[in-house]
């Protein structure tokens, strides 16, 4: 990667309300062709091997966007950076590591740093429709705590940044009325 020009990295869940980097800048983007969804399994922050949670990734999907923040990293931190983003997303390596082409608010068109979910990988649950996922995310937990506090903190940071997502917040919803019930219910289609 050149790291002499800096280096853009696009968020779309976590890096949104907790990057960990220091950056010059910040500004909200798209992205075509992907879209946010809860399509990996996590075995590490939001879960465990025993029962695991499931946490965001950038799903392929030619009709749709992923709006989320693209942050710059100057030249002189982007190495360390890279190195950071590397250990923290590559922990099971069930992402592809890529430069994607984002336009920024602004009008600008950048290729940023993003995580893409690997389809083949054995952690990938794509296939997972939104009562599933929220039966999930209400009762998994791992070492960076509650799965819905990770759909919480996405929800209220877009709402903050003027991102509409409405599966998120269905996703949300979901969460929260099978968390005042105490326990998920059973799934009824």
């Amino acid at each position: 990667m050149d790291y002499e020009n800096g280096i853009w990295v696009f968020g779309y869940g976590s890096l949104l309300w907790n990057p960990g980097f220091e950056y010059s800048e910040h500004q909200l983007a798209t992205l075509h062709g992907f879209r946010r969804a809860f399509c990996l399994w996590s075995i590490h922050y939001r879960g465990t091997m025993a029962a695991p949670g499931l946490v965001l990734g950038l799903d392929p999907a030619l009709d749709e966007r992923c709006e989320g923040v693209a942050f710059f990293v100057p030249a002189g931190a982007a190495a360390a950076v890279h190195a950071y983003l590397q250990e923290r997303e590559l922990v099971s390596y069930a992402y592809h590591e890529r430069l994607e082409p984002l336009t920024l608010a602004d009008g600008r068109a950048v290729l940023a740093l993003c995580y893409v979910v690997d389809p083949e990988h054995s952690q990938y649950a794509g296939g997972l429709d939104l009562h599933s996922q929220a039966d999930v995310i209400t009762r998994a937990a791992g070492s960076a705590g509650p799965n819905s506090a990770y759909l919480e903190n996405t929800v209220r940071h877009l709402a903050e940044l003027g991102i509409a997502d409405e599966s998120m917040a269905k996703l949300h919803e979901l969460v929260r009325l099978r968390a005042q019930h105490g326990v998920a219910p059973p799934y009824e289609p």
